[in-house]
């Protein structure tokens, strides 16, 4: 194993035991009287991924010493909301592949997909209301409706060349980062701690979102299609103007800047090893990978102000060790 395998074990160790019983929950909870339901949901929840959504919370549980029981219903009610949004993501990018094996939607159709992911939003909200707590409530609400405007302004942003960092930023800050932030909060929220803890916790789960998902569309011009468990170049595909590309363009020759916009604009991939070599020739993904660490770092930061434990350490590892990720 590598430095940043063992990391990642040694994180995901730490919080087994709680994982497990998520999972129990998870399994319950997904329970219908509408077998389609059961089937489609469990087949995009076993394909397996990090969790890293639920493994934030319980890490945050666990660094500021709540030990209740809500911690196991609220990381099932993080991981039905992410698994919602996979389900849409991928009808709406006509995905194929996702983890290794055929999307959902590619399985069982688009409308199965569609309504399946409204079937855990929905149970998501029912499963909320158990902690009997409006501030649980409101963070969650409020995230999933930022999660929405993000998937609408990534859908508006499609084939725009002329989208800047900035622009860029506020799409992963919102479609991606939101939750990791949503479920980094919950944790101080169930251990009622002090208003700074919680926004210190807030932080860290905004910027190492941000990290991961910076990272993710490194990974599209660098990384490999079978550890990765997806086709290379969706993002290009899809028109979808990421860091690397937005940097190429602004470090790129007129020719090389004009190759990249036109195959943003028109979503053409036949150039996919041309795009490639100028995002490295650029200097787009060494740049790429630089701002990932520093949202990393500023996650690092963040966790400064929990006690100093092995949850703590364990939240530090995860952030370095997200800029190592090649799946």
């Amino acid at each position: 194993m590598s430095a940043s395998e063992n990391s990642s074990a040694a994180v995901l160790e730490l919080v087994a035991p709680d994982m497990a019983q998520v999972d129990h929950v998870i399994a319950q909870r997904l329970d219908s009287g509408v077998p389609l339901v059961a089937e489609v949901a469990r087949y995009i929840i076993s394909a397996g991924g990090k969790r890293l959504r639920p493994v934030l919370l319980l890490l945050t549980c666990g660094a500021l010493g709540y030990t209740g029981s809500q911690r196991y219903n609220l990381a099932a009610v993080v991981e039905f909301i992410h698994t919602a949004t996979l389900l849409h993501d991928d009808v709406v990018d006509e995905s194929t592949l996702r983890r290794g094996r055929p999307t959902a939607n590619e399985r069982f159709g688009n409308p199965a997909s569609v309504l399946v992911g409204d079937f855990l939003y929905s149970r998501a909200f029912q499963m909320m209301l158990s902690a009997d707590s409006m501030r649980v409530m409101q963070i969650l609400a409020d995230a999933t409706n930022v999660i929405a405007e993000g998937e609408v302004l990534q859908l508006m942003n499609m084939h725009d060349a002329s989208l800047n960092e900035d622009g860029y930023l506020r799409v992963i800050r919102s479609k991606t980062a939101k939750l990791f932030e949503a479920s980094a909060r919950l944790g101080p929220i169930l251990a009622g701690s002090a208003p700074e803890i919680e926004t210190a916790c807030a932080h860290y789960g905004q910027a190492l979102g941000t990290a991961f998902q910076v990272i993710d569309d490194v990974l599209d011009y660098d990384g490999n299609s079978i550890e990765m468990g997806k086709n290379l170049g969706d993002d290009l595909r899809e028109g979808k103007a990421t860091l690397p590309l937005i940097l190429a363009m602004q470090r790129g020759t007129p020719e090389q800047s004009r190759t990249v916009r036109e195959a943003i604009e028109t979503g053409n991939v036949d150039r996919l090893s041309d795009i490639v070599a100028i995002v490295r020739d650029t200097g787009a993904l060494a740049a790429t990978r630089s701002a990932a660490a520093a949202e990393a770092q500023r996650a690092i930061d963040a966790t400064m102000q929990l006690p100093d434990n092995a949850y703590r350490t364990a939240m530090v590892a995860l952030a370095s060790q997200l800029l190592d990720r090649r799946t």
